[in-house]
């Protein structure tokens, strides 16, 4: 494989075709699930860019995603990744390859979106990532988009497939020494683990865990990254994991080592609360199971209202222990009929 690693330099965004950028004017939001449908089937006219307005783009439309305010992202994405296609289309050499590493982080991103939608094109995104990844020939781009395309597998069931993408990626990082592509193995080996243990395999789940957590502290979290080998979240992993095994009594040390607020964004720490949602769910404790849903309202709205994270809340609304407020909640964030 070849391995190429680059910078790109970033200046003001100035194409009005980079629709949802501070230049384009006042931030919209779309329904993600329409948006992404257009992105990846009915793209708009875009004319090209450059490198560096493109990666600038993108950096907006992480920032989006990092706030965990999907819609606002899924304004951005038609044009962005119309854009970047077109883009990528008129150069050629090594800007081409810059672009179409552009082009793989950006559909990444709209995989992320989809798998957060629970939408089928994650499987469109994901390929269209891979496809741009490979083509760019850098290595970290290749490995992040592998990651979405094995998570788009994961939900689809098929455990081991995606296991087996996880592993053979991150062999093909074991010798880059630099901490971009240690942090995209990192982040592998953390969606590894998560994968292993739907297979049941609790031991492969752990010590892949551990792995990811070994390279954080040897190389420092990739900021860049959504999942990244911070202790936090290789803990808030070990969660997750148990809640897949089914053992989520085993999850409650790692959730005792946390603190929240050391999670860098609103998507992360909203993805803590689900995590010990889930675990005190099926550990039958409905009062910590609505205090962490609420906990979720708070850092990131729109996460509360995710298809997964409603069907949590519907449970909720007809248990028969008393929860004041959780039907308003529950009505609030679409989980029953207002």
């Amino acid at each position: 494989m070849r391995r190429r690693y680059f910078l790109t330099g970033a200046v003001g965004i100035g194409s009005a075709a980079l629709a949802g950028t501070a230049a384009a004017g006042p931030r919209r939001a779309a329904d993600p699930g329409t948006a992404l449908e257009t992105a990846l089937f009915q793209p708009p006219p875009a004319a090209p860019s450059t490198v560096a307005r493109l990666t600038m783009a993108l950096h907006g439309a992480r920032e989006d995603f990092r706030r965990a305010e999907y819609r606002h992202l899924a304004a951005r994405l038609p044009a962005l990744l119309a854009t970047v296609d077109t883009t990528r289309n008129t150069l050629t050499g090594h800007a081409r390859e810059e672009a179409h590493a552009v082009a793989a982080r950006a559909y990444s991103l709209a995989c992320e979106l989809a798998i957060k939608s629970r939408s089928e094109t994650s499987w469109v995104a994901a390929d269209r990532a891979l496809t741009a990844a490979r083509a760019s020939g850098h290595a970290p781009a290749i490995g992040e988009a592998a990651r979405m395309l094995s998570v788009a597998m994961r939900h689809a069931g098929r455990h081991h497939a995606a296991l087996d993408l996880l592993t053979r990626t991150c062999a093909q990082l074991d010798d880059a020494s630099d901490a971009d592509a240690q942090g995209v193995r990192a982040s592998l080996l953390l969606t590894g683990g998560y994968t292993a243990a739907h297979t049941g395999d609790r031991a492969l789940a752990l010590d892949l865990v551990d792995q990811a957590e070994d390279i954080g502290r040897r190389h420092g979290a990739g900021h860049r990254l959504t999942l990244q080998d911070t202790p936090e979240q290789c803990d808030g992993m070990r969660i997750s994991i148990f809640n897949a095994l089914g053992r989520p009594d085993d999850g409650i040390a790692p959730m005792q080592r946390i603190n929240p607020a050391a999670f860098p964004t609103a998507e992360r720490r909203a993805r803590y609360y689900t995590d010990t949602a889930r675990m005190w769910h099926q550990l039958g404790n409905h009062q910590r199971t609505y205090a962490a849903l609420r906990s979720i309202e708070r850092e990131a709205p729109e996460e509360a209202r995710r298809p997964s994270v409603r069907a949590l809340t519907a449970d909720l609304v007809y248990t028969p222990v008393r929860l004041p407020g959780v039907r308003e909640f529950a009505a609030r964030t679409g989980a029953v009929p207002g």
